[in-house]
């Protein structure tokens, strides 16, 4: 089965390249996107831009994929089950929670420059980072890319209440099953609240697995492609 790989912000396609063999022994075929703007060699990009990117990447897909959606990008895997609620086999959500209608894709931090740059370690100290040594630190802070203020701004957009038929899955890194069935009642995320098959997974580590835990995330996405 495809699964289509979307890392979160600051991040290129890069950042799947220690899942992608684990997948790929697995049985999987990953396909990591590298969003507009976003490590494309392009400095301007807009949501649409990125939404465009991973819908072509559905459509191109011979089966249903599955779409993984890393932290904000949570948002975009979920702008695809929107846009193609019939070829989307299953959303797998990592470590975020979609925005709803008419928010903004990720407007939590400054821009600088017509950009959202990578702001240090500083706003990530804590559960996040926990799992992090300085060479891994250094690794993901020298390969950041800044986001661009369209898509940083940009306003979600969802039409289609048959998004809400397809299969969810939330890896919980930073935080606990528990605690993300808390939120979601408390109004957290309107639109996983209303999802007809939300299936939460642990899994023991900080906001980026996929530079610690890359093969204990590739099996649970592997599980959840054969769910």
């Amino acid at each position: 089965m495809d699964i289509l790989l979307i890392a979160g912000l600051w991040l290129d396609g890069s950042a799947w390249d220690d899942v992608v063999p684990e997948l790929t022994a697995l049985g999987h075929r990953p396909v990591p996107i590298t969003l507009p703007g976003q490590g494309d060699g392009a400095t301007a990009a807009t949501l649409d831009d990125q939404r465009a990117a991973v819908l072509a990447a559905v459509d191109a897909s011979p089966g249903k994929p599955v779409v993984v959606g890393h932290s904000a990008a949570a948002s975009l895997a979920w702008l695809a089950a929107d846009a193609r609620p019939g070829k989307v086999a299953r959303t797998v959500l990592i470590g975020g929670f979609p925005a709803p209608s008419g928010r903004a894709y990720a407007d939590h931090l400054p821009i600088e420059d017509g950009a959202m740059p990578f702001p240090g370690w500083e706003p990530f100290e804590g559960a996040d980072a926990a799992d992090l040594d300085e060479a891994m630190r250094e690794r993901i802070a020298s390969a950041a890319v800044p986001v661009p203020e369209a898509v940083a701004r940009g306003v979600v957009r969802l039409a289609d209440e048959r998004r809400f038929d397809v299969p969810v899955t939330l890896v919980c890194p930073e935080f606990s099953p528990a605690q993300a069935r808390e939120w979601i009642a408390d109004g957290e995320s309107p639109d996983l609240a209303r999802a007809a098959r939300v299936e939460y997974v642990d899994i023991d580590s900080g906001h980026w697995p996929m530079f610690t835990r890359p093969r204990e995330l590739a099996a649970l996405l592997a599980e959840a492609a054969a769910s």
